[in-house]
């Protein structure tokens, strides 16, 4: 070795080595690293770290030789990655708390998303649609897991934020700053639309009485190992721990941690069916376990829906009850846990100030409660109106500083708030307030406030003697610290200093307290300065009003006035309290109320009026006008717009026509209004005239709400005004206003539908039009040194309008013919995109549409299942008795696996067009693909006799499916006591053989009996033998509405 050397080796001996962080990709290479890793006390990197480099490292995009960026190929590198980012939440015990203090929004959002994905959620079926008790059991775990975890993420982004501080200047990281920040406000946007979803979803959950199983870090290496194993399997599948009906409450309390391990989404496993030897491990490991979690995750769930009721009581108080039950069972549930439980950790603080606003916003009593918290005791005394109470309280406290200084001031200031109502009563009482937080204040060494200092100026020797009760009472002699005396010491002197009533101020200067807590020079000093002020007074002088007499200031006038000016409606005071306002200060006032807003395509036009008071006068009054229009208050709202327009016809051409296009937006919104309440009525030819004539408008100058034209050509729409729409719209339009250009193919699609050949060119133009809506193009952004990260992938809507607005606009059709154009043309796409020949949706007009896609990857399946559900769920809303709408909605349920909800849409098909199975049901509506998709619904629901009762209902009876259903020993339907609707002799023959074959006695009599009515033997005439099958159809139809109703 050389010399050098040498000293390089001696030079590193000497200090102490620091390992290496452990790369990603060595997880990759060796399995058992990673359970190693984290068993570490400080593993590094950390587990939030490694998720987000697994994750991170997953989702790259490759580059082909093109050179053109693909998305993340699913290979098994891809695979392993994001099991190993599950497995690394599944020992983190999937606690939220860690996850949401490591994991941004994205990161987080993908993680769950892998759950769901890997879970066997349905796509595209709403959350709140699906029924747990049905599900598998980690099927059902993902989907609370993730809906624990919305309305956590809404609660938390409500509360603010300080924002960090601006760093140096570089491009590319702000990039990624405002890339990230605008995905988490889509996800977040995304999550509070679907919040009441969620919350169902959970209190759904609270009501589930089985088992469900979870999987544990063990058993994903077991389903990496063994992929071709089923999700869940049966109930009585032993995967994973045991999750009691009682455990399964706790995990719907807090919300804070919940122990569920999950499967990369690219595995085609979600559960595993242990031998008996891991079965029985997971067993004990239940039993040593599930004891204590029941409670504690109850408490989970409870809290955060507590939480998210909380937040949404701003907009409707009555949700604040809701929130005080989820809160005081969190509480019961946390009272009975062990001191120190292994999978909670509730912020106790933060429930005791939620049990306290709620009980304060409800006005709830609970002596037990009173005593928990101070905050409790104080509500309680506000609600008895036991203000001595509150009082001494109050001075107690100055002793415990329990109660922060603000709560303080904000209880006396509700007090002061009753008494300029006119509760004279409260007078005193919130002088004896003030003056227990200026004792305080001054103990903490703060400020006086400026209503103690003018209650000093004119006191009475009540109000003295008061004071120095409370600042005796204030000081605890054994164990109050020589600061807080010398405080006391200094308040009272510049008591004394501050009395102009000498008699008062030797009241002061005699007390007890005084004479402890000054020293003698002190008090010499302050008597000589008394003295002096008593010899030179001014006996003569006139006294000082009191507070309540003071009169008021011009910030107080201003403040009243605007109060006025944000409540009134009324165009003529809103004008006359502007003129007082700009007399009194010389400033704009349309931004006193953060509510008024105006569109921005007109808030540039109405700010250049050069005069003030105009300028907020012609705002103040469109913004009121629209708030009236979207509460549908459209009296007020045309009595604002007519004073507005009145108003700017004077001075200008450019607003006038603003506010003509606003009113006509009104009138239509007015006689929509009217419609979806019943008002059949057509619209007056001089309504229609003003819709066309904006329609055609091809002034440049003026401001257009996109909205406005939205709502004119859905209004023609619902009104049938095709040929309009079709031939007199100018081309311009059409090509400039993605609205126009929509409802022109849908009129001219719904004028020609009657022959299929004629409406199939523009059928085919409007097909294409909503495909590109429902298109999208991925696209992705390297970063300098070439990596992608989580939040470079974007999507592009290819269409004319992105699909959220594509779908607001449909909210807005009434019309049938429109809805139904609309539905055959999402249930085709749905179709196409779907490839399920088997479980295809049926509608009406189905063969106007084509037949294939050219370019079917770049069409968003997700989007296409979603709004064909939403689409038809809203034309149900209109019309519940379309029979055609319901037999979609019930296809719909069927090729999702909602066999319940399917046969519940089959079965009101029939009841509407056959006045509840009173006719015979139309062939054009149970058709022999209707009823063999029942006959399924029946056989999957594990009710064989009502799937034997059915195959007669062919045309030709399905003798085959209707032995093999009635071969089966356990059914969920009442078994025999279906045999009454049955007139088929074949099917009941072999009914009496096979109970015979068992030895069921009482089944085969009943069998019996029902062979051996007269009408069905088979010497009756045909008219005898159809009366009695129609009788049976009636009878049995009717019982299975009322199960599945």
């Amino acid at each position: 070795m050389s010399a050098e050397a040498a000293d390089r080796e001696a030079v590193s001996g000497s200090r102490p080595s620091t390992p290496p962080q452990t790369s990603w990709f060595e997880f990759l290479l060796d399995p058992s690293l990673l359970e190693h890793h984290l068993q570490k006390a400080n593993p590094d990197p950390s587990p939030v770290q490694l998720v987000i480099q697994f994750l991170e490292q997953a989702s790259k995009p490759s580059v082909n030789e093109q050179n053109l960026v693909q998305p993340p190929a699913d290979n098994r590198r891809n695979r392993t990655l994001k099991l190993l980012a599950l497995k690394v939440a599944a020992h983190t015990r999937w606690d939220l708390d860690v996850l949401e203090k490591g994991l941004t929004i994205p990161v987080l959002n993908m993680l769950l998303n892998e759950l769901l994905c890997v879970s066997k959620v349905p796509p595209g079926v709403k959350h709140v649609d699906l029924d747990l008790s049905t599900l598998p059991p980690t099927t059902a775990m993902a989907v609370l897991i993730y809906n624990r975890w919305a309305i956590r993420t809404i609660v938390l982004s409500s509360f603010p934020e300080k924002q960090a501080k601006p760093g140096p200047h570089q491009l590319n990281m702000m990039n990624l700053v405002q890339q990230e920040k605008e995905l988490t406000e889509n996800i977040l946007s995304v999550l509070k639309e679907q919040a009441t979803d969620s919350i169902m979803v959970l209190e759904g959950a609270l009501k589930i009485k089985k088992d469900f199983y979870i999987h544990t870090l063990r058993t994903l290496d077991l389903l990496a190992a063994d992929p071709s194993t089923a999700n869940g399997e049966t109930e009585s599948s032993t995967a994973g721990l045991r999750i009691s009906a009682d455990e399964l409450h706790c995990q719907l309390s807090e919300a804070r941690t919940v122990v569920v391990p999950v499967i990369p989404d690219q595995l085609s496993v979600v559960s595993y069916q242990f031998p008996s030897r891991v079965g029985s491990m997971c067993r004990r490991e239940t039993s040593k376990q599930g004891r204590n979690k029941g409670c504690q995750e109850e408490k989970l769930v409870r809290y955060d829906l507590g939480g998210i009721y909380f937040q949404q009581g701003c907009s409707d108080p009555s949700v604040y009850e809701k929130a005080q039950e989820h809160f005081r069972k969190t509480r019961d549930l946390l009272a009975k846990l062990s001191s120190n439980p292994l999978h909670c950790h509730l912020d106790e603080k933060r429930l005791a100030g939620y049990w306290s606003a709620c009980r304060a916003m409800t006005g709830s009593s609970d002596s037990s409660d009173s005593q928990l918290t101070p905050y409790g005791l104080i509500n309680n005394f506000i609600r008895t109106q036991n203000y001595q109470g509150l009082i001494d309280a109050f001075i107690k406290d100055n002793v415990t500083h329990s109660l922060p200084n603000n709560f303080r001031h904000s209880v006396q200031l509700e007090l002061l708030h009753r008494v300029q109502q006119g509760d004279r009563a409260l007078e005193e009482v919130c002088h004896k307030l003030c003056m227990c937080n200026a004792v305080r204040d001054a103990l903490e060494g703060q400020v006086l406030c400026v209503r103690f200092q003018q209650l000093l100026l004119r006191p009475s020797k009540r109000t003295i003697s008061f004071l120095l009760e409370v600042c005796t009472k204030s000081l605890d002699k054994e164990h109050t610290q020589e600061a807080s005396r010398r405080k006391m010491a200094l308040f009272l002197k510049n008591l004394c200093e501050r009395l102009e009533d000498v008699p008062l101020a030797y009241m002061v200067s005699s007390h007890k307290l005084f004479m402890e807590l000054l020293i003698d020079e002190e008090k010499k000093t302050l008597l000589d300065q008394m003295r002096k002020r008593s010899a030179t007074v001014n006996l003569s002088a006139k006294p000082l009003p009191s507070f309540y007499d003071i009169p008021a200031s011009a910030s107080v006038n201003i403040g009243q006035l605007e109060q006025q000016l944000i409540l009134s409606l009324d165009a003529r005071q809103i004008r006359q309290i502007l003129i007082e306002l700009h007399g009194i200060a010389e400033r704009s006032f349309w931004r006193v109320n953060s509510k008024w807003e105006v569109p921005s395509d007109y808030v540039n036009v109405i700010l250049a009026i050069k005069d003030n008071l105009t300028r907020d006068l012609v705002y103040i009054l469109m913004a009121k006008g629209l708030h009236c229009v979207n509460i549908k208050d459209f009296l007020h709202g045309r009595q604002l717009f007519s004073a507005c327009l009145e108003l700017v016809t004077e001075f200008s051409p450019k607003l006038r026509q603003v506010m003509l296009n606003e009113m006509l937006l009104l009138e239509v919104r007015a006689h929509e209004a009217g419609a979806a309440e019943g008002n059949t009525e057509r619209p007056p030819p001089d309504l229609v005239s003003r819709v066309r004539g904006y329609l055609e408008m091809r002034i440049h100058d003026i401001p257009l709400r996109q909205v406005v034209g939205e709502e004119c050509v859905a209004f023609m729409l619902n009104w049938r005004e095709n040929e309009y729409l079709t031939l007199q719209v100018p081309s311009s339009l059409v090509n400039n206003n993605p609205y126009i250009k929509l409802g022109q193919l849908l009129a001219a699609t719904c004028k020609e539908l009657p022959g299929p050949k004629e409406c199939r060119r523009t059928a085919k133009e409007l097909w294409e039009v909503v495909v590109q809506i429902c298109s999208v193009s991925s696209q992705h952004k390297r970063t300098s040194d070439g990596r992608v990260s989580l939040i470079k992938q974007r999507e592009y809507s290819l269409g004319i309008l992105p699909r959220s607005k594509f779908v607001t606009f449909v909210r807005k059709l009434r019309e049938p013919l429109v809805l139904t154009t609309l539905i055959s043309l999402f249930v085709r796409l749905h179709s196409i995109v779907r490839d399920d020949i088997v479980n295809e949706v049926t509608a009406e007009h189905l063969s106007i549409w084509p037949s294939s896609l050219a370019n079917i990857q770049s069409v968003d399946v997700e989007a296409v299942v979603v709004t064909v559900k939403e689409l038809v769920t809203y034309a149900l809303t209109l019309n519940p008795n379309n029979q055609s709408w319901l037999i979609t909605q019930a296809d719909i349920y069927f090729v999702t696996n909602q066999y319940s909800a399917a046969m519940h849409y089959y079965l009101q098909a029939g009841t509407v067009c056959s006045d509840y199975f009173t006719k015979p049901v139309p062939p054009d509506v149970y058709t022999d693909q209707v009823l063999k998709r029942m006959i399924k619904c029946c056989s999957l629901l594990n009710c064989h006799t009502q799937v034997a009762v059915l195959c007669q209902f062919l045309r030709e009876v399905d003798y085959m499916t209707a032995f093999k259903a009635l071969q089966e020993q356990t059914s969920h339907d009442s078994m025999d006591s279906f045999y009454d609707y049955i007139w088929d002799v074949t099917i009941l023959e072999y009914l009496t053989y096979i109970h015979h074959k068992r030895g069921e006695i009482e089944k085969r009599q009943v069998a019996i009996k029902a062979i051996g009515q007269t009408e069905l033997n088979s010497s009756n005439p045909e008219e005898v033998l159809q009366l009695a099958a129609q009788k049976r159809k009636k009878k049995f139809l009717q019982a299975m509405a009322k199960l599945y109703f």
